[in-house]
């Protein structure tokens, strides 16, 4: 008989884990929109969530 590899308690854990992450990406997703709505408004053009890929000017910095 095989040893389990998770038990049904890390599982659990392993998947709040899992869901505490993807919250806080929401979170940080939705703080980015409404920064950006905030500082364009009034503006007419739509705010734009997505970064654009880095360059070679980046350097491999990381952007907020």
């Amino acid at each position: 008989m095989a040893i389990p590899k998770q038990t049904v308690v890390e599982k659990a854990r392993d998947d709040k884990s899992k869901r505490e992450r993807e919250d806080a990406r929401k979170r940080k997703l939705e703080r980015s929109l409404e920064r950006g709505l905030e500082d364009s408004f009034p503006a007419s053009d739509p705010v734009n969530v997505t970064q654009p890929a880095p360059t070679r000017r980046d350097n491999g910095t990381r952007r907020k």
